[in-house]
């Protein structure tokens, strides 16, 4: 039966209290609203409602972000096109608010409320008002003192602490430096004054630990050792609350699992942390020993009101309420506003109004959920939804004013006259004054609307094994066509870098760096299996990007850790980054399904000396010519147990100092033995660039890796039976006409729908709902619980048209110096129809100095080699050095008017998001 793209909302909703549970000790309050749904056909959710629509366009749901969602906030809307708010504080006169920014032109931002204009910027750049040395800020802060005459800017190594102005600007920054522990930087978290303002207290996230500092001189006082990562602090009759986001340390007999230096109590199969505390500290009575109290999990904000402590448990969605004259908890409010998905809203930010209402912000569902409340010991009572814009994640309010900061604010729109890029992230404000409850019940279905929760949502089979096979089932369960998932993910490209060439898509040929001369396999499988011109990837790059599809969320410990990414970049081995429901691959087991991993969200990897690219590319070439096994064993692994345990030895995983076609042999030896699983995943990483090959020749290889693989598969017996999918991580690495998050997609199978052009919204959480439905694996959170599979990618008839693998027309070895032993790669003619490709990395004369500065540059970006870190180097450096590196150091970057030297690079600057500088 086919969905029915028509959606009909009863605006009729009903307030549902789903229990009550009273203890001696506790109350547990949970509460949820159902919307009435009227459709015609099957229940459909989010993605249907998008139609043809693009990210950025405006509509009458509101406007279309890449991660499935409307945003259309409540109240009025300030836009901030200096990069993402990480947290934020209102001055105590209520005219100010301080925001610090990430992935932007600025460390920090003073603005005027009253009018939302931005009085003053704080960073690295030459173009800010004010200067800092540091451009990294921490998940918390900043923090005004008691009097409104200081400022404290929490960062990688302490605070920047700043005097106030009459007007508000900041002027005198000082460092206030936290000595690193071992190789533990202080990554503080954040900080509250004592009351008469003499004494900052702060929480050294990255070393466990709050220290008292003397706000005058900055001098350490004193120091608590609290739980591990600690992060929010309130100050309240004299003693300190401070939530740890990983919990208590670790006993004897735990599973633990690393984070920053700590052994952290994990779930022995997903990885996940288990615990969350708040410490309590008495500052007055020295000999005191530090109080815990258990909260939910991934414990975030502190708020104190009105003689209660709040704590958002934001891997729980709940918000645990502490009475401080008993220490402990008294009512647990849950914040899950949707019965069909338990996880995924990611409570973060909480305050309390004079009239009794408390408003928390659920971060990923782009929305403040407003309760009423009286005393701890009295159930809050659930009223409704408020609408924001995109990943609220501070609230406050001012007077009757209520003030939220949108960490995304309305996605990657910053102005751009060349394109679009994921780092042009803005950031916003919303203002309103609250309503009363009968207008905020109205507005919680315009949340159900722009968050596609609908019911019926996630269904499943009855049982009995009677419904017919279809490719896609509509429920859970149901036989599926396809037995075998493959999964591909590769690095960083926008759909405009590889498809703009296409004139049957939604292309622009300018922003074309890989066209069909790089990537004739790309170009021939959409012409045999389809073109996807309106797909997203939602992450800004590859901390992001690998747990959208691993996950179908980037949790909010990824999202909030954006202003420095010292703590973690990449979550594979960091507990604070899982989710507590799992991943795509637990699921599957959980749904009887096997798994293979070749790479995917490993992090552990050792190789001979004798690895070189030119060695494992050599080997390579023999083992596909003789079958022989590798000459250079690659071991690798995971942290954690579950994916361990499926990782096939021997794939590599991020390394650009291995050719793919070598992880496609690997691979191939495999599946010739062994076979499929049923869930099959891959880390194909080379079109990221920047490794020993050019950057065409790098594409090049990534091309004729994949097109050997459904090469390989579509000739197998597996084949009738069978779906590949290759998606990038993130579109971080280049520009789209569309959007910086468009990024191609391919989606290969018997069962897919051949030779068309498929402009329909979908996105890697449909993507990742696809695979879910056809596996029967549950969905892990409400995003992709929300999701709609992509049904219009298949058809219920099979084409088993096996797929040829197209020679490359790129040189693999262009650049590759000493070149390999076995010689230089000689490519196929390229064709007289596509744009030309390079065939040489000779620089002309009037080209070499400015070449070898960029050489310089690379050399230190950690892109290759056994410290290579993804992401390392500065993103509009490394964009303008693969540009020039396929158009022969003499074509400026679109936008540009020239071919630049790396430290005249607009935005040279700013920090990337793993190296701060």
């Amino acid at each position: 039966m086919q969905v029915t793209r028509q959606r009909r909302v009863n605006e009729r909703e009903q307030v549902h209290l789903f229990g009550r549970r009273v203890g001696r000790r506790a109350t547990l309050v949970t509460a949820g609203i159902a919307v009435t749904l009227g459709v015609t056909g099957t229940a459909v959710a989010s993605t249907y409602q998008f139609g043809t629509q693009q990210v950025g366009q405006v509509t009458a749901h509101g406007q279309v972000v890449s991660a499935d969602q409307y945003i259309k906030p409540y109240g009025s809307r300030t836009v901030i096109n200096d990069g993402k708010i990480m947290s934020s504080a209102v001055s105590p006169d209520g005219t100010r608010l301080a925001a610090s920014i990430a992935d932007g032109d600025a460390s920090l931002v003073i603005m005027d409320l009253a009018t939302g204009q931005v009085k003053q910027k704080v960073g690295t750049g030459a173009a800010d008002n004010l200067r800092i040395s540091s451009g990294a800020v921490g998940q918390e802060g900043p923090t005004y003192s008691p009097d409104g005459k200081q400022l404290w800017l929490g960062q990688a190594d302490g605070y920047t602490r700043f005097t106030v102005n009459a007007d508000g600007t900041l002027a005198d920054p000082t460092a206030v430096p936290i000595a690193a522990d071992g190789s533990r930087q202080a990554l503080v978290g954040a900080a509250v004054f004592s009351a008469d303002g003499s004494t900052v207290y702060c929480a050294v996230n990255g070393q466990n630990r709050v220290v008292a500092i003397d706000a005058a001189t900055g001098t350490i006082e004193r120091s608590w050792t609290v739980g591990t990562a600690p992060r929010g602090i309130a100050l309240v009759g004299g003693k300190l609350y401070i939530s740890n986001e990983g919990g208590r340390p670790a006993k004897a007999g735990d599973t633990t699992i690393n984070s920053y230096g700590t052994d952290v109590p994990a779930n022995p199969d997903t990885g996940a942390s288990t615990t969350g505390t708040v410490s309590v500290i008495d500052p007055a009575n020295p000999s005191a020993a530090v109080g815990t109290i258990a909260v939910g999990l991934h414990p975030t904000a502190v708020y104190a009101h009105k003689g209660a402590v709040f704590v958002t448990n934001t891997a729980d969605n709940s918000v645990s309420v502490i009475d401080p004259r008993k220490d402990k908890v008294v009512q647990t409010i849950a914040t899950q506003p949707w019965p069909e998905a338990s996880v995924g809203y990611e409570p973060d930010a909480v305050t309390l109004t004079d009239d009794g209402r408390l408003l928390v912000t659920l971060g990923h569902a782009n929305a403040v959920a407003v309760y009423r409340y009286t005393s701890p010991q009295q159930p809050a009572r659930y009223v409704g939804l408020l609408p924001t814009d995109y990943f609220p994640s501070e609230i406050t309010t001012v007077g009757r004013k209520v003030v939220v900061s949108n960490t995304r604010g309305v996605d990657a729109l910053r102005p751009d006259s060349a394109g679009h890029n994921t780092h042009d992230t803005t950031s916003s404000l919303t203002q309103f004054t609250l309503p009363d409850d009968s207008v905020i019940r109205s507005q919680t279905a315009k949340v159900f609307q722009q968050n596609g929760w609908s019911g019926g949502s996630v269904t499943t089979a009855r049982g009995g094994g009677h419904a017919k096979p279809v490719p896609v089932p509509e429920r859970l369960g149901d036989p599926s066509t396809i037995k075998h998932v493959f999964l591909l993910v590769k690095e960083n490209r926008t759909y405009d870098q590889v498809f703009g060439d296409l004139p049957q898509g939604n292309g622009d040929s300018s922003l074309t760096q890989f066209g069909e001369n790089v990537t004739p396999n790309q170009h021939a499988l959409a012409q045999q299996f389809g073109l996807y011109d309106n797909f997203y990837d939602i992450g800004t790059n590859s901390a992001e990007g690998h747990n959208w599809l691993m996950q179908s969320d980037n949790p909010e410990y990824t999202e909030s850790s954006a202003g420095e990414y010292i703590r973690s970049y990449d979550t594979e081995n960091d507990v604070l980054g899982h989710q507590k429901t799992g991943f795509i691959w637990t699921g599957a087991q959980a749904a009887g399904k096997s798994v293979k991993d070749f790479g995917e969200f490993q992090s552990l990897e050792t190789k001979p000396a004798g690895a070189t690219w030119q060695n494992l590319y050599c080997d390579s070439k023999n083992m596909d010519a003789t079958g022989a096994r590798t000459a250079y064993p690659i071991q690798t692994g995971s942290a954690i147990p579950s994916l361990n345990k499926v990782s096939v030895q021997g794939f590599p995983l991020f390394d650009l100092s291995v050719p793919d076609i070598y992880k496609e042999q690997v691979w191939k030896q495999d599946f010739e033995k062994n076979g499929p699983a049923n869930l099959n995943m891959f880390w194909f990483s080379n079109d990221h660039t920047g490794g020993p090959a050019n950057a065409a020749a790098e594409v090049a290889d990534n091309d004729l890796a994949v097109g050997r693989m459904v090469d390989e598969i579509s000739h197998s017996k597996y084949w009738k039976d069978s779906a590949i999918f290759v998606v990038e991580d993130d579109s971080q690495a280049g520009l789209d006409h569309v959007d910086g998050h468009r990024a191609p997609v391919q989606v290969i199978s018997p069962y897919a729908k051949h030779g068309t052009v498929d402009d329909h919204y979908y996105s890697q959480i449909t993507m990742v709902r696809t695979i879910e439905q056809i596996l029967g694996i549950h969905p892990m959170n409400q995003l992709d619980s929300a999701a709609t599979p992509m049904y219009g990618a298949f058809t219920p008839k099979a084409d088993t048209t096996p797929f040829a693998a197209v020679p490359n027309r790129t040189s693999l070895t262009l650049g590759v110096s000493p070149q390999p032993s076995c010689g230089s790669d000689t490519p196929a003619a390229q064709s007289a129809d596509a744009a030309p490709a390079p065939t040489s990395v000779a620089v002309a004369a009037a080209e070499k100095k400015l070449a070898a500065q960029w050489k310089t540059w690379a050399s230190h970006q950690r892109l290759t080699g056994p410290n290579a870190v993804p992401d390392y180097a500065n993103p509009t450096q490394m964009n303008r050095y693969t540009w020039y590196q396929t158009h022969n150091w003499t074509k400026p970057y679109p936008g540009d008017k020239k071919v630049y030297a790396p430290n005249d690079v607009p935005g040279a600057y700013l920090p990337s998001s793993e190296s701060d500088g």
